[in-house]
């Protein structure tokens, strides 16, 4: 069943699928940070009206699969998710009480891609790209 949105004066269902990386693609990613990010990541989505979905956080990935209002631009909403989880971090784990100027935690882009009418396998896909990572580096060690 598809859910369609309304603002004011529009209907709307626009669902991205959305994967960053932390600079240099660091296995920076694990432990308590992993587990808090998504509460952390649901939040700022929520400040934009945005909904994640969908999303799964790997040790140097990010998979989301997430709702924007047509009024913001998918630049907009991942610029401001990943800039202020990358405050987050540095205050909560790298000690810094103040900005975060000049070293960042993710890297610069970001892949992004419309959901439309494939939403079930994107949403496999996501789900399920812990076990199939782990089966392609098991494919290279033979």
């Amino acid at each position: 069943m598809r859910q369609v949105n309304s603002l004011n004066h529009t209907r709307w269902e626009c669902k991205y699928h959305v994967v960053f990386i932390p600079k240099y693609r660091r296995k920076a990613i694990f432990g308590q940070i992993r587990k808090e990010l998504g509460g952390v990541f649901r939040k700022l989505a929520e400040q934009k009206e945005c909904v994640i979905e969908e999303g799964h956080i790997m040790s140097d990935h990010v998979h989301m699969m997430i709702s924007i209002p047509p009024k913001y631009a998918i630049s907009q909403v991942v610029g401001f998710i990943k800039g202020k989880s990358a405050i987050h971090i540095a205050r909560t784990y790298a000690g810094r009480k103040r900005n975060y100027v000049g070293q960042h935690f993710w890297a610069r882009g970001y892949f992004v891609s419309t959901v439309g009418r494939d939403e079930k396998v994107i949403r496999e896909y996501i789900r399920h790209q812990e076990a199939e990572d782990r089966r392609v580096d098991q494919l290279k060690l033979v």
